[in-house]
């Protein structure tokens, strides 16, 4: 016989960026592995490097970042985390962004725009990602921008199992905060087995990053209402929403987001809002400054670690979703 063989043996190797180290450490606690020792420096023009310092050949490796301000700094980091296992060798490569970044531009709205949320999958998959993992997209057809595999995480389940905890679901209306949150909205819907309310919203064409909220449309006098969504930016929209909700006789006010972005007077706003508590997930970091008192962060690690090891083991991340996806 010519050659030789060697057992097959799959080895899962975990890899964190500089920007959420916290989230990373908790899901190799999880995964009871260690995180591969990584040199990253920033040079004085702002050039990026990053050595790994153990061996990667042969891995199945998880490269995880989560895409905080500033998102091109640590997008740049992890394409260069990418390429350097490509080189040395490692035998797949997942990204694994919570966040994933410039989600929002996934349309043209009018000409001469970009569709950068194209452009990072494209990134990725020229670093020489083979597989993508990411949090409660966007917008779902972002999964199709990548040529490979992508695994679609929701936090539905973390989300609604506190919810479900703390709150008398027989009082409880969910509610999207605009049209385009109505699936998320029926989704929480199910879940809950509540009734859904929707807000109909429109942007002030004579002023920017301006909402005027129009109606609410469903059953929401005397309901705790439950506003959902992906993220929380600015806050403007959902307090904004929080506000019509009050004015039409809403018991209580209560938010639900995935992404707790925070920029700019997002948290006076949440502070001085209607809201009773403002629910997110830990997908990315938040800073004791920015930090309010109705705000309740939950770890979103647990399933992250679950989904990483399904995918090494070749098991079914959508099973852990009821075949969502």
């Amino acid at each position: 016989m010519t050659g030789f063989k060697r057992p097959n043996v799959k080895h899962l190797m975990l890899f964190s960026g500089r920007a959420y180290p916290e989230l990373a450490d908790e899901v190799s606690r999880i995964l009871d592995v260690d995180i591969v020792p990584t040199r990253a420096i920033s040079y004085a023009n702002s050039e990026i490097y990053v050595r790994f310092e153990e061996s990667v050949r042969g891995s199945d490796a998880f490269v995880l970042q989560s895409h905080a301000a500033p998102v091109n700094e640590w997008l740049m980091e992890q394409l260069i985390m990418v390429d350097a296992l490509k080189r040395a060798s490692a035998k797949r490569i997942t990204v694994v962004a919570p966040f994933y970044p410039y989600a929002r531009q996934d349309k043209k709205h009018r000409g001469r725009e970009p569709i950068s949320a194209r452009l990072i999958a494209d990134m990725f998959k020229t670093a020489g990602a083979n597989r993508l993992m990411s949090v409660d997209l966007h917008a779902a057809q972002i999964q199709g921008f990548f040529d490979g595999p992508v695994d679609h995480l929701w936090s539905l389940p973390v989300l609604a199992d506190y919810v479900e905890s703390k709150y008398d679901k027989s009082e409880m209306t969910v509610v999207s905060p605009d049209a385009g949150r109505v699936r998320l909205a029926d989704m929480w819907s199910d879940r809950l087995n509540v009734p859904l309310a929707i807000i109909h919203k429109r942007r002030d064409p004579d002023v920017a990053n301006t909402v005027a909220v129009h109606e609410v449309v469903g059953e929401v006098e005397g309901r705790v209402c439950l506003l959902v969504d992906d993220m929380i930016d600015t806050a403007g929209t959902i307090c904004q929403a929080a506000e019509a909700l009050v004015s039409r006789g809403a018991k209580k006010v209560i938010a639900a987001a995935t992404h707790p972005v925070l920029s700019g007077p997002a948290p006076e706003r949440l502070t001085a809002s209607a809201f009773e508590e403002v629910i997110v997930t830990n997908t990315l970091p938040i800073p004791e400054e920015r930090r309010l008192d109705k705000l309740t962060v939950l770890s979103i690690a647990p399933l992250i670690a679950r989904a990483i090891r399904e995918v090494f083991e070749d098991g079914s991340v959508t099973s852990l979703f009821d075949g969502q996806s």
